[in-house]
C-alpha cells in the first residue's frame, strides 16, 4: 500500500473501530498519540486516558448502533515522508431500532498528524471538533 492509503486506512479505522463499539481497539490507535477536545480543551495521551473518553458511549448489545460517515479527507505527506498530517470532515448517524429515523447526532472535523515508525504510519495527534450537534440523549450515558 502507498502511504496515502496507509494513513487513509488509519483514519477510516478509527471510524469503523467506534462504530463497532470496539472501545479498546480504538484507544489502542492512540497509543503513542495525543487526544485533544476542541470544545473540552481536554487532551488525553496514550491508549488508557483515551478509551475513557468513550466510557460514555451508550452501546446497545455491544454496538452504539452508529455510523460515523468520513467525508473530504485530505492528506499532506511532509517532505521526507516520516509525517503527515490530514483534516476531514465526519457526520455521525444513529439508527436505535427498526422503526425509528436514523438521526444525525454530531458532526464536526478531525484534524490529525501522523508519523512513520519502521514503515507503519501511526497517530501523533488527533483534534476532534464538534460543528454541529443534534440529539444525543440516545448516545451518550
Amino acid at each position: 500500500m502507498s502511504d496515502l492509503s496507509d494513513i487513509t486506512a488509519l483514519v477510516h479505522g478509527y471510524a469503523r473501530l467506534l462504530d463497532a463499539g470496539d472501545f479498546d481497539g480504538l484507544a489502542d490507535l492512540f497509543e503513542h498519540a495525543t487526544w485533544r477536545s476542541a470544545a473540552h480543551g481536554t487532551v488525553l495521551r496514550g491508549t488508557s486516558e483515551v478509551r475513557s473518553a468513550y466510557d460514555r458511549i451508550r452501546l446497545y448489545d455491544g454496538s452504539p448502533r452508529t455510523k460515523h460517515l468520513i467525508t473530504n479527507l485530505s492528506i499532506d505527506i511532509e517532505p521526507g515522508g516520516e509525517s503527515a498530517s490530514s483534516h476531514c470532515y465526519f457526520t455521525v448517524l444513529q439508527g436505535i431500532t427498526a422503526g425509528n429515523p436514523i438521526e444525525i447526532t454530531v458532526a464536526g472535523q478531525y484534524i490529525d498528524t501522523f508519523e512513520k515508525i519502521q514503515a507503519t504510519w501511526r497517530f501523533a495527534d488527533r483534534l476532534f471538533i464538534v460543528d454541529l450537534e443534534g440529539d444525543q440523549r440516545r448516545t451518550l450515558a
